[in-house]
């Protein structure tokens, strides 16, 4: 959704404080009230974790519903993001982006999961749609796709993530649930958020929001918390510069700067309030609503995570985390945890095929014909087809959509390169590059960066460089002989 800046007057109802509090108030009294109550402990299972206690309250996935939200119209992953959204970009040979955050939800138990689309997102709404409609989430789990959409009350698209929780809360607040989980569809992470959720119900916060335990060299640009000693959201400052100046004075008065994950936890009576009563002009809940309620009381906790988390900022933090996931290292996101499983659509595609090919430190997606070459330290994804002679090293190779009925090069640059087929041709040397999908690269190419070009846009002529890395885009013609 589009991110917008926080403006300089937020428009709240003048009763808001005095009802809010109330409200808040009322509530802590009754989660009170009701964990004084000798309760057996419930435990949550699942037949690809341990089992979690979780004593007093009800069990999450029966109290728990999960926002996903696409990315906004401005990306930082472009051109990768320029037929589709960040989270249906392809990432470890096999999966979207999007899997990572739908498979924490499944996890955890949460299988209540909305997810709100609008920029480029053809292709996510597709993949969602196919790849959870029958994993068994139970008698009322389901993995629900809301397109942006008109109506007689609303004629224009979604303005940003709070207008449209608005706009989309007489289908949110279908089921009695208790809290709703809002998260971003396009990071890489995984996290329990079971634990997140009995944090929050611990504390009898309004809000809980999940932080990083330290200030990244790279904002996230989620905004940045104040924190006191009881993790107690105390100031939320949207531009990070302002963050960094008052840094030492957050230090002496003893609270600790955080990085918020844009990921939070509202109380479902919060959440209405917020949206319909309090700030019903806002556009864009992190910037808006989310200082909006600090600003007037509520109890706002904030959730300290410590593991691997990728926001996906720029081309090179895309192809480091597929780096990462080749090496297999611990400070990257773990492909392989058979106790938190990564899901995604089955392709049922045929097993890859490898003809007397050197493959070493690579991942190799299904489906794949791999001639007589040579691949190291490469992820190559679903139905790539790599012919004779051609390297491939330190890459990513997205694959294709389809399989042509005739792979057998042909040379030529006639009929717009469709005498190039997609895949990569014989003696084709590729060396730190992205290659997006259904390319079509010819015989001879070196795509190499030879000239070490950090930054240039030949967009035209099908590619791109960012931060030193080649990215040739979606369906783009690489003609023999090509040197980039």
């Amino acid at each position: 959704m589009a991110i917008l800046q926080l403006s300089s007057s937020n428009p709240v109802n003048p009763q808001a404080k005095h009802c809010i509090l109330e409200l808040a108030h009322s509530r802590r009294k009754h989660l009170s009230t009701f964990s004084s109550f000798s309760l057996p402990s419930l435990f949550i299972s699942n037949s690809q974790q341990p089992q979690h206690p979780i004593s007093s309250f009800p069990q999450v996935n029966q109290s728990v519903a999960a926002i996903v939200f696409g990315d906004g119209s401005e990306s930082r992953l472009y051109p990768l993001t320029k037929r589709r959204s960040e989270g249906a970009i392809p990432i470890g040979a096999n999966y979207r982006i999007v899997d990572a955050v739908i498979s924490n939800c499944i996890n955890s138990n949460i299988n209540k999961i909305y997810a709100l689309t609008q920029y480029n997102s053809t292709s996510l709404n597709s993949h969602l749609s196919r790849a959870y409609a029958g994993l068994g989430l139970g008698k009322d789990g389901f993995v629900e796709v809301i397109a942006a959409y008109q109506s007689l009350e609303d004629q224009g698209w979604f303005q940003g993530t709070a207008d449209a929780m608005r706009r989309c809360l007489w289908v949110l607040e279908e089921y009695p649930v208790s809290e709703f989980l809002v998260l971003p569809g396009h990071h890489l992470y995984r996290m329990d958020y079971q634990k997140l959720v009995k944090a929050h119900r611990s504390s009898q916060a309004d809000i809980t929001i999940a932080a990083l335990n330290s200030i990244r060299d790279q904002d996230p640009g989620f905004g940045i918390l104040k924190v006191n000693s009881r993790n107690e959201v105390t100031e939320f400052d949207v531009k990070s510069e302002r963050a960094v100046q008052s840094s030492q004075a957050f230090n002496d008065n003893g609270c600790r700067q955080l990085s918020s994950m844009g990921i939070y936890l509202v109380n479902r009576d919060i959440m209405s309030k917020s949206l319909n009563e309090y700030f019903p002009e806002a556009n864009d809940f992190g910037t808006e609503v989310i200082p909006g309620t600090i600003s007037i009381g509520m109890k706002v906790q904030a959730y300290e995570f410590d593991g691997y988390w990728e926001d996906m900022s720029s081309i090179a933090a895309f192809y480091q985390a597929n780096m990462e996931c080749i090496k297999r290292l611990n400070m990257g996101y773990n492909f392989y945890d058979k106790d938190a499983p990564l899901y995604t659509m089955p392709r049922y595609l045929p097993p890859t095929t490898v003809t007397d090919a050197a493959i070493t430190e690579s991942v190799v997606g299904d489906g794949c014909i791999l001639d007589r070459c040579k691949i190291k330290g490469t992820v190559v994804g679903m139905r790539t087809i790599i012919r004779e002679k051609a390297i491939i090293e330190d890459s990513i190779i997205m694959g294709s959509d389809i399989y042509q009925k005739n792979y057998i090069q042909k040379s030529g640059k006639d009929q717009k390169g469709m005498l190039i087929p997609i895949g990569i041709g014989d003696e084709t040397h590729i060396k730190k590059a992205i290659v997006d999908k259904n390319a079509r690269i010819g015989r001879n190419v070196m795509i190499i960066n030879k000239d070490n070009v950090q930054e240039c846009n030949r967009e035209a002529d099908g590619y791109i460089i960012s931060g030193g890395i080649v990215v040739v885009l979606e369906s783009a013609v690489i003609p023999d002989g090509s040197i980039l």
